[in-house]
């Protein structure tokens, strides 16, 4: 059953039931800052941006969406893509896509222009439909993204090169589509998330959506009364999967619109949400703003809040153990995924194994996995190896890349790249990427378990680990730290913490200096590589 007969359901169920809220608190401070600037009285109170809708406007402006793309002649099978910054209009315009039998191809809202065009070409996208955010980034290469494409902008003050969507849709029927959509056929592309090269098409089939969707559900036991906010950008695999879980549910959803610590329990509050999904960084920001004093739970009314779960990049247990001094009646869990396992919960912790903290978890919902070593053996139980998973989220394809799937699927297994281990009790720990091993001296060295032990350190905010070249080791391992706001830290004080690892562990070498994430919350580790001359390593390894 294809995913849009869940919005369907919902809409004849539901339909005066609010399904979606943007919430935008930043616009409030724009329009503040506007009055001041204007020497005028300011209002005692700005109200957040806010707007909502029901499942059944949700699906009457998908099916507009549907229908307007297919009088202009998109036909099951090509591309749209979509480029914009969460809004109430992401998902209605996804769901349009998908009930025209076409394919879905979300954009990373970082690309610059050329990124833009280079998706766009790997893609082969028809239609590219974009917000008021990327004007300058379109029009940059607009003669090449126009050539045989239509372009379509939602916002104020359409540009010349681009069709408006508000005008484009209102007089389009809203009626559903009589397009016939099996699991089998294809229903998205994602883009890999470039943290090892440039970004490659990643397949899926509907089957895959819906899998994703259900799953989300039975995982976190999504109900009708649950409320969940959505930070992450919806392009992202792991956000859109996780809204899912209501869409199955037909709970209502908060959209957020940014990520301070005071925001984030502001809508908490405010909205009554009772599930958050975190990024790393964004969890630390609110520990470390409660540390400080800055924010105080008493003035937020967070008793409904009882899920938080953190995905997209290994979990320090050092911070849930802080997260639970705080919130000790919280669920936690964590979801392990790619991409091109349609987003998370291929490896799957539950809330129930709290204990367990440190581990990505056990087999998700329908899904199977391994261990192996070099040659695809499985390792014994307790030995590091790359880990794979096999299950109906696994993506058909690369797109036009045969190769680069040849490489990655085996048998119906997706070999992951990630290095893992398997405890005793069965549950899966993260090791590492395979590519960010670090081999000094003959030994493999794993960067995520050293970050995970500085971040135990009180003054340590974030921490990324690399190889940087060396003469006689081959590769030294090199600690890019970052210091929590207002405290002071020298590199003496870090070695001699670090004593504590086994001496081959310990980083020969340490930095003071922000550590840069995506915006799925992951180390770009391509960039520190770069920045501090460990590229080198890898153009040797490409001549050898």
């Amino acid at each position: 059953m294809p995913v849009m007969k869940y919005l369907e359901r919902n809409a004849e169920l539901y339909a005066d039931e609010v399904a979606l809220v943007e919430l935008n608190p930043d616009e409030a401070d724009k329009r503040r800052s506007t009055w001041k600037e204007a020497e005028l009285i300011e209002p005692t109170r700005f109200e957040p941006f806010r707007r909502e809708i029901t499942w059944s406007v949700f699906n009457e402006k998908a099916n507009r969406f549907a229908n307007m793309l297919l009088s202009s002649g998109v036909k099951k099978g090509e591309k749209v893509g979509i480029l914009m910054y969460n809004c109430i209009e992401w998902l209605p315009i996804y769901f349009g896509v998908l009930k025209t039998g076409a394919i879905a191809v979300p954009f990373n809202f970082r690309y610059d222009a050329d990124e833009i065009l280079y998706c766009a070409d790997l893609a082969e996208i028809n239609v590219l439909v974009f917000g008021a955010e990327f004007i300058s980034r379109i029009e940059a290469n607009a003669e090449r993204l126009g050539m045989g494409r239509l372009l379509i902008y939602v916002g104020d003050n359409c540009p010349d090169f681009a069709e408006n969507y508000y005008q484009l849709v209102s007089n389009c029927s809203s009626v559903n589509p009589s397009i016939e959509i099996t699991d089998d056929d294809f229903g998205a592309i994602y883009f890999s998330s470039g943290t090892t090269g440039f970004p490659k098409a990643i397949l899926h089939k509907h089957l895959s959506l819906l899998q994703a969707a259900e799953m989300e559900q039975k995982h976190h036991s999504t109900g009708r009364s649950d409320n969940f906010l959505c930070i992450p950008p919806l392009y992202h695999t792991g956000a859109k999967f996780h809204w899912m879980g209501s869409l199955v549910a037909g709970s209502k959803a908060v959209l957020l619109k940014g990520t301070k610590p005071k925001t984030i329990l502001s809508a908490m509050s405010s909205e009554h949400c009772t599930i958050a999904w975190l990024l790393v960084p964004w969890a630390q920001d609110i520990l470390d703003a409660l540390d400080r004093g800055e924010i105080k739970l008493a003035d937020y009314e967070l008793s409904q809040w009882r899920l938080m779960h953190i995905g997209a990049q290994p979990v320090p247990p050092s911070l849930i153990k802080r997260w639970r001094e705080y919130f000790p009646n919280h669920q936690y869990d964590t979801n392990y995924g790619l991409s091109e396992s349609t987003g998370p919960g291929c490896v799957h912790l539950g809330v129930e194994n709290i204990n367990k903290v440190g581990a990505i978890g056990v087999p998700g919902y329908r899904w199977e996995c391994k261990i192996v070593d070099e040659q695809g053996n499985p390792v014994k139980q307790g030995e590091v190896g790359e880990l794979c998973v096999k299950g109906p989220g696994v993506m058909t394809c690369y797109y036009k890349n045969p190769q680069a799937t040849a490489e990655t699927l085996k048998d119906g297994w997706l070999y992951t790249g990630d290095m893992a281990m398997q405890d005793e009790d069965g549950f899966y720990f993260l090791v590492d990427r395979k590519k960010d091993v670090i081999v000094s001296g003959g030994e493999n060295i794993y960067p995520v378990q050293i970050e995970d032990f500085m971040r135990k350190h009180d003054k340590i905010k974030d921490v990324a680990v690399i190889g940087l070249p060396d003469h006689r080791l081959g590769e030294k391992t090199a600690a890019i730290v970052e210091i929590k706001e207002g405290m002071t830290c020298t590199k003496e004080e870090l070695e001699t913490f670090c004593t504590l690892l086994p001496r081959y562990k310990r980083p020969k070498e340490i930095i003071f200096n922000t550590i840069p994430r995506n915006a799925t919350g992951k180390i770009e580790k391509p960039k520190l590589r770069k920045m501090y001359g460990a590229d080198q390593l890898v153009a040797q390894e490409n001549r050898s």
